[in-house]
């Protein structure tokens, strides 16, 4: 596998030794001696320089549609051009997508490969060739290949396209400020509100979670939450009312909140697949913070899947699974309220969203 110089690393003092070097890609901050690599498995200390393994590759690329990320106000019923790399900043026992972001690639010991060719170019032309509206760093983690985010993005912008993040949201804030001008909406899960869950389920923490919504927000991106509701786990009417009070107060009353079936996978397989009736004291627990959009999602027709009116109750977009008829505009034709959202294109530069 190919190798790139990483950003967002220094050296760090070392007791046992020269070359040691501090990531500050995420919240982990790891210190990583050479020849090791950080939790993340893809940026690896060669001779005391930092190196990415995951930048330098493309995995499971595919044209999507913009409501399978699940964003259900940017840009509706366009496609979007998706794709992953190796590797993850966290360790989710329940990983939907293990065989790609729970792998680590090995790495050479005394000598890496050269640069590879510039894949930002061919990723925006094949967008470009696809009619795609924008492109979405997804399937993995898309921290753990920043410099191929921040390159891809960077291209995608000056040529029209929008740019998405689906993300764990575990990311540093230098790393985010780096996005700052180039990512134009994200999809981040806030998988409990716990601090114990992310300890032991995803080998994280919750508050740089929290920390990268209100930032990420405050930025101007539009931004969607979603929570995997696995039974026993995160499911609680305490905890799902904790989520959507924080998603109600520090975020926004408009931030759509995705509340998703689990189904049994990777190393939590002894749980059942999560009872419709979570999901239901999810939209419940939603609509009593003052959520204005929650969405149950991985159970297709659900009513809940089309948007509403949050002032007079009309539906808006009418949407089964992925599929969703084309916005009436940025207004509910019953009573012509302004429906918060990201509908057409030309509302990237002008930043009216909310």
């Amino acid at each position: 596998m190919n190798a790139i110089p990483a950003a967002l690393w220094e050296p760090a003092p070392s007791s046992g030794g020269g070359g040691m070097v501090l990531c500050r890609l995420c919240a982990h901050g790891c210190r990583i001696l050479p020849g090791k690599a950080g939790r993340c498995g893809v940026r690896v200390n060669h001779g005391g320089s930092l190196f990415s393994l995951s930048s330098a590759s493309v995995e499971g690329a595919s044209l999507d549609p913009v409501e399978k990320k699940p964003l259900f106000h940017f840009l509706p019923g366009t496609s979007t051009l998706s794709f992953g790399a190796p590797g993850c900043t966290m360790r989710c026992s329940f990983c939907q997508n293990h065989t790609l972001s729970q792998v680590a690639p090995s790495f050479p010991g005394t000598a890496l490969p050269g640069l590879p060719p510039a894949l930002p170019e061919q990723i925006v032309r094949a967008a470009q060739h696809r009619g795609a509206a924008s492109i979405s760093f997804t399937y993995s983690e898309p921290t753990v290949f920043h410099e191929l985010v921040t390159a891809t993005a960077e291209q995608a912008t000056a040529e029209g396209l929008a740019c998405i993040l689906v993300s764990n949201g575990y990311q540093s804030a230098a790393c985010l400020e780096n996005l700052r001008h180039s990512i134009h909406a994200a999809n981040f899960d806030l998988k409990s509100f716990r601090d114990e869950f992310y300890r032991e389920h995803c080998g994280a923490r919750l508050e740089p979670v929290l920390q990268t919504l209100r930032r990420t927000v405050a930025y101007g991106w539009w931004v969607e939450v979603t929570t995997l509701l696995i039974p026993g786990c995160n499911d609680s009417p305490e905890e799902l009312r904790h989520i959507a009070t924080f998603i109600a107060n520090e975020l926004g009353p408009h931030v759509p909140w995705h509340v998703s079936r689990f189904r049994p996978a990777y190393r939590m397989r002894d749980r059942i697949p999560t009872p419709q009736a979570s999901l239901e004291r999810a939209l419940e627990a939603g609509a009593e913070a003052g959520l204005f959009f929650v969405y149950a999602g991985n159970i297709p027709g659900h009513p809940s899947e089309s948007t509403r009116c949050p002032h007079c109750g009309m539906v808006f977009i009418s949407r089964t699974g992925y599929a969703s008829a084309p916005p009436p505009g940025k207004c509910c034709t019953a009573c012509g309220a302004s429906i918060p959202g990201l509908w057409d294109i030309s509302q990237l530069s002008s930043g009216d969203h909310k």
